[in-house]
């Protein structure tokens, strides 16, 4: 029997403990930072739980107040990854997003994130541009992807 998924909009503490947990990342965030982020603007924050277990998180706001919504970070504990959970968070915040306007989602991510670079572009995503930085696989990737 496969295990029970459900995403929920959640509080910013729940999100900050499973980022702990992310090994891809240079440091885990407090939640301060987190929250420095989204200040004032409109704001997503989904948590993907896994049989009751908080497991996938996703932040994203309105960072240029206009018709696209920014998916910031998000992550899936590697306990329990390969299991769709990105995807389903990414779905979540597409119909939210089309249901309170939004046009297109953006996201970044680096070169060296190749899972990720592969799930957006599996996912629909177009790149836009390239951040250049001193290491090549240290560039940033802007992606978009029209809401359907």
């Amino acid at each position: 029997m496969g295990k029970k998924v459900i995403i929920k909009e959640e509080l910013i503490d729940v999100a900050v403990k499973i980022n702990a947990t992310i090994v891809e990342f240079d440091k885990p965030y407090d939640r301060p930072y987190f929250e420095e982020r989204y200040k004032g603007k409109k704001n997503l924050i989904l948590v993907a739980y896994v049989d009751n277990q908080p497991a996938g998180y996703m932040v994203s706001y309105d960072r240029n107040n206009n018709d696209s919504f920014y998916c910031w970070m998000a992550g899936v504990d590697p306990n329990f990854r390969r299991l769709g959970l990105l995807k389903e968070l990414m779905e979540y915040l597409n119909n939210w997003a089309k249901a309170n306007g939004y046009k297109k989602i953006i996201i970044k991510t680096r070169n060296n994130r190749r899972e990720m670079l592969s799930f957006l572009v599996k996912a629909g995503f177009n790149f836009t541009e390239i951040q250049a930085q001193p290491l090549v696989e240290d560039n940033r990737i802007l992606l978009e992807k029209i809401i359907s």
